[in-house]
């Protein structure tokens, strides 16, 4: 991976904001350019950066400096972006990015809902290009900014369970119940599952880990689970239910700079939050059958895929063919090429 586009696209993307316009969209530019660098695109990089920073808003100025006695008052203010961003730039420049992470995964990951999971999808990217090139200072302000869109946007799940069925990934989505009303913005929709019918047993169904050595394999099932899912499911929301691939994916690939005693918590985590976002917005119905793309089966179909994702040019196709690209190369299914070739018709422009 060429360390030397990235981080020029890192720095372009520095002074920019977690989120942009009036509707609070998300800032997907560094998370898209480390895909695009890690597949082979680096010439591709600039281009696309070009054509989507233009939209972006700066980063919001610092009001008040967060430190160790203040930062549960700042958590979840979303005003604070500026101040959280000056403190995990400290934070990152004094510290190694390990020992930083290691201290705030815990603490915001019970808000992982943040930007409806946009925040621990940024972390993980970030992460993924500090675990190849561990002592890159411009990826590890990267790690800051994508820490401190967490800390402002902390969102935690109204109520959950902690794992304890018998029940594999796609079994246990197949069980969670839809919200009564599935309009408005996150907030409002997941303020329906305290008083929804069936959503704590079909959180607790999922199979656990019982040792952080599990929770690889049960990450990438939830991963794989999730990705055939939204060629079938995702066309109610086809940009939020991405989501439900990539924020499972976001945790696996941050696993190795964690602790281990941090992994089964981040399993269950991650699974409350993805079946919640699944709650909020997924159909009840699958789409009809003859409504979906076949599957490309010839034997360049991966590669083709992920150029047809670069030409597309979107951020979230990009990203999520990044993630079926991984669960095809891990499993063969070829579902997961028609769930890419899926996303990209739903995100046609």
């Amino acid at each position: 991976m060429s360390s030397a586009i990235l981080n020029e696209a890192y720095e372009r993307f520095r002074g920019t904001g977690p989120e942009w316009g009036e509707s609070r969209l998300t800032n997907h530019g560094p998370m898209a350019v480390e895909v695009l660098v890690r597949r082979g695109h680096e010439d591709a990089v600039h281009r696309w950066v070009d054509a989507y920073a233009h939209r972006l808003d700066d980063l919001p100025s610092a009001r008040e400096p967060i430190g160790d006695a203040n930062w549960r008052e700042a958590l979840g203010d979303g005003d604070r972006v500026g101040d959280w961003a000056g403190y995990f730039t400290r934070q990152v420049a004094e510290r190694p990015w390990r020992e930083v992470l290691a201290v705030w995964w815990p603490r915001l990951l019970p808000g992982v809902l943040a930007g409806t999971t946009h925040a621990v999808i940024r972390v993980g990217h970030a992460v993924r290009t500090l675990l190849t090139d561990d002592g890159n200072a411009v990826a590890a302000a990267e790690l800051a900014q994508g820490l401190a869109f967490w800390g402002a946007r902390s969102l935690g799940m109204p109520v959950a369970a902690e794992p304890r069925g018998d029940l594999d990934p796609g079994e246990a989505m197949a069980r969670v119940p839809r919200v009564p009303s599935q309009e408005g913005p996150v907030r409002a929709r997941l303020g329906q599952l305290p008083g929804l019918a069936g959503w704590p047993e079909a959180v607790a169904a999922l199979r656990p880990a019982l040792t952080p050595d599990e929770v690889p394999a049960r990450l990438e099932a939830l991963v794989d689970a999730a990705t055939l899912r939204y060629l079938t499911h995702g066309h109610a929301s086809p940009v939020i239910l991405v989501h439900t691939a990539t924020a499972p994916n976001a945790v696996l690939h941050t696993l190795p700079a964690l602790p281990r005693e941090l992994w089964v918590p981040s399993l269950s985590a991650i699974w409350a939050a993805c079946a919640g976002v699944q709650a909020a917005f997924e159909p009840v119905e699958a789409a009809p059958r003859d409504a979906l793309p076949e599957a490309p089966a010839h034997p360049d179909a991966l590669h083709d895929v992920i150029e047809a994702a670069v030409a597309h040019g979107d951020e979230h196709v990009i990203k999520f063919t990044d993630t079926a690209a991984e669960v095809f190369t891990r499993t063969g299914h070829p579902g997961a090429l028609a769930a890419a070739t899926r996303v990209r018709l739903l995100l046609a422009r």
